[in-house]
C-alpha cells in the first residue's frame, strides 16, 4: 500500500486549542481523518507526523522517502528552517505547502518562506480544508502505482 506523507512542525498538535481565532477548531486528529478519506479510494494510507522540533522533521521527511507524495505544514519554520529546506529540496515526490491561516495577512516576518519556492503548490489560509485541497492536488500529481 502506498504512503502519503503528511508533516506537521511546531505548536500543530495542539490545534484546536491554539488560538482558534487564527487556526480554527479542528484538531489535527480531524484534519488526519479528512485527509485519510479524500485519498482512500486511491489506496493510500496517511502517515501523520506532528514534531515541535526540526530535527525529527527532517527524519520524517528521510524516513518516507518512498512515500507518494508529502502535505507539510512547516508552521513557523517556513521562515527560517534552513534544515528543513534542504530536506525537502531532496525529497524525490511532490509535495504541496499548507498554512491554515493566510500567512501574507498576518505578521509581516511571515510574509517570506525559505521552503515555498520548492513546492509543488501553496495553500494558505483556507483552513483545514487547505489540507484536503492538497490531497487533491497529489492525487493528480502523484504517478498511479
Amino acid at each position: 500500500m502506498s504512503s502519503l506523507l503528511l508533516l506537521n512542525g511546531p505548536n500543530l498538535g495542539i490545534l484546536g486549542r491554539r488560538q482558534p481565532e487564527i487556526y480554527g477548531t479542528a484538531t489535527l486528529a480531524d484534519i488526519e481523518a479528512a485527509v485519510t478519506a479524500r485519498v482512500a479510494d486511491r489506496g493510500w494510507k496517511v502517515v501523520s507526523i506532528q514534531r515541535e522540533s526540526e530535527g525529527e522533521l527532517i527524519h520524517a521527511i528521510q524516513d518516507n522517502y518512498d512515500s507518494v507524495g508529502a502535505i507539510v505544514n512547516p508552521g513557523a519554520l517556513m521562515v527560517a528552517g534552513w534544515s528543513l529546506r534542504d530536506a525537502l529540496a531532496s525529497y524525490p515526490r511532490p509535495w504541496i505547502e499548507v498554512h491554515l491561516s493566510n500567512v501574507w495577512a498576518r505578521e509581516a516576518f511571515r510574509h517570506e518562506s525559505v521552503i515555498s519556492p520548492l513546492a509543488a503548490g501553496i495553500i494558505a489560509g483556507l483552513g483545514p480544508l487547505g489540507y484536503e485541497l492538497a490531497a487533491d492536488a497529489l492525487l493528480r500529481l502523484a504517478p498511479e502505482s
